[in-house]
């Protein structure tokens, strides 16, 4: 099969990556004598090749799409080499090589293994049947996969939905905007009720904070959001529908098609169940064993984790029908682009999280220092603006802990006294990665799996057109509810 030989790279690689965690070059503790980056030393000019990254993502495809298409991993390597060099140069290779593996020992690899495995395995479930996509329908899909989101994550959520969304509305004349909503609402607001909704939460939870607590307070932001974007939709979809006229739905592809709904290939959201299960493994088991390679720290429950998540992923690949996957769209696309494009994002950013992490003392300080009166205290509509659209642009996860940290308050303080601030914190940073298409990777994905399929997407600013006349409304009003 087409599929299998993928994934053998993928999990050789993976089982490569466990064995360097299994025979450790150091073995001081992590931390111990090992090389640390000072924010505070990193003028701006360090964060450019992160801006040119972003600013490829943005142009190339607009301007030379072709090209685009065939080389962006190349493009991607280009800005994390511009990057590595004279960062290496500067500061040593010892500090260039901790930073490179950190960064991909601890966040690209456990991120990009997690979206490979949800991605395989959601990518397993074909819905087949009758389905129209009326504005009925598209809403109805679009309201389970916000309620999902925060059981499932968003990714799984997304990569379980998109597709027979599409499928539904192959009929349709007009497609775009329901994707763009289905980002807004499925990739990203929908995963705010748990820590395994959205990255950013799951730290927290690793942090002390109660499992439960954002479902307690980001709830009602959650559902004024989600109430708004559904009833916005709606209407939008009601007046391009009517205006399409009457379209007959498509004939069923196949005699087994022709049924109200049916799902193939069911195994796999057992599969779902298991992902989900080793994500939430990984934050509550505390083995306390670890390996250091070259002072950076990596923990066994992690390793574990991994390994389970590549191989629910095999079995996904084992136990689903291989025409059932063909027939539901699949291939391996969306996630080759999403991994070539984010090692660049991963590598690029790095300058730039440790320059917020120096805080004031940074050359970003003063974004620190807005979110604090003089007196010290917590601006709490500051915390949402500052963390929301720093999250639009980078990794939200980072983003979050910079300014969960900046609070200077204890886990018990927060979820206390402090809750409103830290629900700044926390709805910025979930609620505006759906900003732009590289503030949560479920974005990408969605967006890739959409053009494969023939939906014209908008471009990385016609996007955040989308979502500025959408959403920024709207979080101006959260704003005023909820934090001033």
């Amino acid at each position: 099969m087409e599929f299998k030989p993928w994934f053998s790279k993928v999990a050789a690689f993976g089982f490569f990556m466990v064995l360097m965690g299994l025979f450790p070059t150091v073995s001081s503790a992590a931390g111990a004598g090992a090389p640390h980056l000072e924010g505070q030393d990193l003028g701006l000019i360090w964060v450019i090749p992160f801006a040119c990254m972003l600013l490829s993502i943005a142009v190339f495809p607009l301007v030379a799409p072709h090209f685009w298409h065939k080389n962006f991993g190349k493009i991607s390597g280009f800005w994390a080499v511009s990057f590595l060099i004279p960062f290496t140069i500067f500061f040593g290779y010892e500090l260039a090589l901790y930073e490179t593996l950190h960064v991909g020992l601890l966040e690209y690899f456990p991120f990009i293994i997690l979206l490979f495995s949800l991605f395989t395995v959601a990518g397993g479930v074909r819905v087949r049947g009758k389905l129209t996509g009326t504005p009925v329908l598209n809403t109805t899909i679009l309201l389970i996969g916000t309620a999902l989101a925060s059981f499932m994550g968003t990714t799984g959520a997304a990569m379980l939905l998109i597709r027979p969304l599409i499928r539904a509305m192959e009929h349709r004349k007009h497609k775009t905007h329901t994707v763009v909503f289905f980002i807004f609402l499925v990739a990203n607001i929908g995963g705010s009720l748990t820590p395994l909704g959205d990255p950013p939460l799951f730290l927290g939870f690793l942090k002390g904070v109660d499992f439960f607590w954002p479902a307690v307070h980001m709830f009602l932001p959650m559902l004024f959001l989600s109430i708004v974007l559904l009833l916005v939709y709606f209407a939008l979809d009601s007046f391009l529908y009517n205006k399409e006229g009457p379209i007959a739905a498509p004939e069923p592809v196949e005699p087994t098609d022709d049924v109200s709904f049916a799902l193939d290939g069911k195994i796999n959201l057992l599969l779902l169940v298991g992902v989900v299960a080793a994500v939430l493994m990984s934050g509550i088991w505390k083995p306390g064993i670890s390996f250091d390679i070259y002072y950076v720290h990596v923990e066994l429950q992690n390793i574990v984790r991994d390994v389970i998540l590549l191989l629910l992923a095999y079995l996904s690949l084992r136990l689903t029908n291989d025409q059932s996957r063909k027939d539901n769209g699949f291939n391996w696309f969306p996630i080759l682009e999403v991994g070539k494009l984010f090692i660049g994002i991963f590598i690029t950013i790095i300058p730039a999280i440790a320059i917020l992490k120096a805080g004031t003392s940074g050359a970003l300080g003063v974004i620190v220092e807005s979110v604090s009166t003089p007196t010290g205290e917590p601006v709490n509509y500051m915390y949402f603006w500052a963390t929301g659209i720093l999250s639009s642009f980078l990794d939200n996860a980072p983003t979050y802990l910079v300014f969960f940290n900046t609070t200077g308050s204890d886990v018990a303080t927060l979820t206390g006294e402090l809750s409103n601030t830290l629900l700044a914190i926390s709805a910025g940073a979930v609620f505006m990665g759906a900003n732009t298409y590289v503030g949560n990777a479920p974005n990408f994905m969605v967006r890739s799996i959409a053009e494969e399929s023939g939906v014209p997407m908008p471009s990385f600013f016609g996007y955040m057109l989308w979502s500025g006349a959408i959403l920024i409304p709207c979080f101006v009003l959260l704003t005023f509810m909820f934090f001033i």
